[in-house]
């Protein structure tokens, strides 16, 4: 059983604030989701092949190839955030 101070306490480690109609629906889902994990784990796979995927995948990716890249001069060219040499852009660490 999934109590609301175990929701509680794993809403606090992710820091996450709750109401408490939050907490007893989410006690109720998790229950629901232990409940179908314990089905799962009854479950014969014995006679099952392991597979990577359920689907055949291929590398979709183009080939490597080695070619000349822009000089800075045309990058420059093509913003106009350019400053000293390298681009400008937003700051996104504080």
């Amino acid at each position: 059983m999934i109590s609301k101070d175990d929701v509680r306490y794993v809403a606090h480690l992710s820091r996450i604030h709750l109401q408490d109609q939050e907490v007893e629906r989410l006690s109720k889902d998790l229950e629901n989701i232990l409940h179908y994990v314990e089905k799962l784990q009854k479950v014969d796979i014995n006679n099952i092949k392991q597979t990577t995927h359920v689907l055949p995948l291929k590398n979709v990716f183009r080939e490597d190839v080695v070619r000349t890249s822009l000089k800075q001069g045309e990058v420059k060219g093509l913003t106009q955030n350019w400053q000293s040499d390298s681009f400008k852009v937003p700051q996104v660490i504080e």
